[in-house]
């Protein structure tokens, strides 16, 4: 297949680059040129725009940051329904609110376009194992179609329902994550001050019910207080917004959530959103008198 593949970050760069191996035509475009050389040296291909890119395709991949970033992809002059031609296969990746793209679904479906949403779960780790978990929303037909190239960069990819689906299910993900790691964070101090050795508990707490994907792949890190991202506070911020605007859309209260989401916005306004969200634990050891330079 000839595929667009816009927004080559940290996420999307690997997951370009999977697809390239797998034989397909993958032609790049992002902000960044650097990154689109990168995607060239994989033995992909430079789009000079949007236009460029997904004019000949046959599927268009998304991954960027937020809900007017994709807004502006589809919509927009050099955009998708602009541009693409009747029968192409949108699959957006990115992390966006329900009810955008579900105006998005309804947009692209009436111009000829097969809209999916499918965001992705993981992190940057999974991107470069091509070990995603995406949860994908939309017809099932247009799903199916997009099954082959979803499972070339995840190894778990469920339909969850029809268009939006996926992003409601993303809100639900970085809703527990968030609210994995700042309990991660507040047992690590905790840990600390009592004099544990923090290496062995968390060896044995990743063997019972503690046990999870965050502390599996974000206990040694924070440890060693390495918070590279990743994934961005930023961006989890951002996330935290779309899961907690929805559940007053729904009705449904949230008061963790809620209470991380503070945490998060928090952090982010103390000027660390450039940090990994695992970074939560900074503000953990200030609340606790423990801060470390």
């Amino acid at each position: 297949m000839r595929i667009a593949f816009i927004g080559l970050g940290i996420m999307g760069g690997p997951m370009a680059g999977h697809l390239v191996e797998a034989g397909h035509d993958v032609v790049g475009h992002n902000l960044s040129r650097l990154a689109v050389d990168v995607l060239v040296e994989r033995g992909g291909r430079a789009a000079t725009d949007t236009a460029d890119a997904v004019r000949e395709a046959d599927v268009v991949i998304t991954m960027v940051p937020d809900s007017p970033d994709v807004e502006g992809l589809v919509f927009g002059e050099d955009g998708i329904l602009a541009h693409a031609k009747p029968g192409t296969l949108h699959i957006d990746c990115s992390t966006i609110r329900p009810d955008v793209a579900r105006r998005i679904a309804e947009a692209e479906r009436e111009r000829g376009i097969r809209p999916v949403d499918a965001p992705v779960s993981g992190g940057e780790p999974a991107a470069l194992e091509a070990a995603l978990s995406i949860m994908v929303g939309g017809a099932p037909d247009d799903v199916e179609a997009a099954r082959p190239l979803l499972e070339t960069v995840g190894n778990t990819v469920v339909h969850v329902g029809p268009a939006g689906s996926g992003q409601t299910v993303k809100a639900a993900n970085q809703l527990m994550v968030a609210g994995n790691i700042q309990l991660l964070a507040e047992a690590l101090v905790f840990l600390e001050a009592h004099d544990v050795d923090t290496e062995s508990a968390l060896a044995v707490l990743q063997g019972g019910l503690a046990g999870s994907t965050v502390l599996a792949r974000k206990g040694a890190t924070m440890r060693a207080r390495t918070f590279a991202p990743g994934f961005r506070i930023d961006l989890h911020h951002k996330d935290m917004g779309i899961v907690t605007a929805a559940a007053r859309e729904a009705g449904v209260a949230i008061p963790l959530g809620a209470h991380v989401a503070q945490l998060v916005g928090s952090l982010r306004a103390q000027g660390h959103g450039g940090l990994d969200h695992s970074a939560l634990l900074k503000q953990v050891e200030e609340l606790s008198g423990r801060a470390t330079t």
